[in-house]
């Protein structure tokens, strides 16, 4: 058995804090399998490497013989985590719930194992939809609204005039109450969701149960060195993302942002991101080599060595020696004459129109070699054209002639 602190350690690299650190060491020293949290409400499913942190450490722990339980919020997600917005959040339908549900499981198993003796799937509608009331009252009984209100973001909502749902309240309630119901014993989760699972502490201690360890995560900008990695803002990673476009968006960071992403993205040891740091601090050339080698390291991670040595050759192919590649995906379009936005969006169909526009602005769409200035001018496609949008995403897109247009 791996010594509980040793176990410690390797999970600090990329842990922010540990609430009940002496109470995980002492159930290390038992030997006996740890159930972790893993709950997520079942909205958009867009994990990012921001999100991977949490899956790696958990993945660490698997590979000891611990189990996670993947906790899919069925009924959380009608009520709407109030985390982070200040708007009551759209309540979805049980068919979106259940697609969001099954995409989240295809995207946790390119970090997780989902062998059954490390991985149980629950959903919490297994004890919320037979709870009587009597009971769910009794639950909110044990949390009174101070404790409630002490979230800054509720208190920031009241302070603006904005109103707060009931449901919202209670949500941090439900979510504490998860701990108990799937006998949590240790939860990772981003710093956001502290006091959620805080109240899952309190609830496991007040029903008579031990309370879960609490390991908060490391959180890095977006790719942009701002704000932290969000679709909407199109500074992410995601995890679905290709080889290549995981490559190219790692090439294009900051050169301030490489030895923290090459801490928590990457298995490098903490000798060589501090040298990657160094060189990226250095400017030029050794900025520039150091982005590499943490690009190469992540795709590793998610896709091998040898994807990684083809991005790599690839990249420096196109780049260093001003060539186009050779493997550009094609893609068809029905209109003869698209306008810029109808190319992008054939091509980047999964990013929104405000992101393609942004690329668009920021000088980063070329057609044929020829900079687009706007999104509203029209490309004739009488011929093959090759779009580059962003610093190394290429198509070669092709007008898709209907059956009229083909004689038949």
């Amino acid at each position: 058995m791996v010594e509980p602190q040793v176990v410690v350690e390797r999970l600090r690299r990329t842990t922010d804090t540990i609430v009940g650190e002496s109470e995980l060491l002492e159930r290390l020293a038992t030997g006996r399998q740890l159930r972790i949290k893993y709950g997520v409400d079942c909205t958009a499913p867009d994990l990012h490497l921001g999100h991977a942190v949490n899956l790696w450490m958990m993945r660490q722990l698997q590979d000891l013989g611990h189990q996670v339980v993947f906790l899919l919020g069925d009924v959380t997600t009608r009520v709407g985590d109030p985390t982070g917005r200040s708007e009551t959040r759209p309540q979805l339908t049980p068919a979106q719930i259940e697609a969001n549900a099954q995409s989240f499981l295809e995207q946790v198993s390119l970090v997780l194992r989902t062998d059954p003796e490390v991985l149980e799937i629950r959903r919490n509608s297994e004890w919320y939809d037979r709870m009587a009331v009597a009971e769910l009252l009794s639950l909110f009984g044990q949390v009174t609204q101070a404790q409630l209100m002490a979230r800054d973001m509720f208190r920031e909502r009241v302070a603006a005039g904005r109103e707060i749902a009931v449901h919202e309240l209670v949500y941090p309630v439900l979510q504490g109450y998860d701990s108990f119901a799937m006998r949590s014993d240790l939860t990772i989760v981003g710093s956001d969701q502290l006091f959620n699972e805080q109240l899952g502490r309190h609830f496991q201690q007040r029903l008579g149960a031990p309370p879960q360890v609490v390991m908060t995560t490391t959180i890095t900008p977006g790719i942009d060195g701002r704000a932290k990695q969000s679709k909407s803002l199109n500074n992410y990673i995601g995890l679905t993302d290709s080889p290549r476009d995981k490559f190219g968006k790692l090439m294009s960071i900051p050169d301030s942002l490489v030895e923290s992403y090459a801490h928590v993205y990457t298995e490098l040891a903490l000798d060589t991101v501090a040298a990657l740091g160094a060189a990226a601090s250095a400017g030029g050339p050794a900025a520039r080599d150091a982005k590499l080698r943490l690009a190469a390291a992540v795709v590793t991670r998610y896709h091998g060595a040898g994807a990684a040595r083809a991005e790599l050759e690839s990249f420096t192919r196109t780049f260093s020696e001003g060539h186009q590649p050779t493997d550009i995906p094609e893609v068809l379009v029905p209109s003869h004459t698209p306008t810029v936005l109808e190319l992008l969006q054939a091509a980047r169909p999964s990013d929104s129109n405000s992101a393609l526009r942004r690329l668009i602005r920021a000088g980063a769409v070329t057609i044929n070699g020829t900079r687009a200035a706007d999104p509203a001018d029209t490309v004739d496609l009488s011929a093959d054209v090759v779009l580059k949008s962003g610093p190394r995403t290429w198509h070669r897109l092709s007008h898709r002639r209907s059956p009229e247009e083909s004689g038949h």
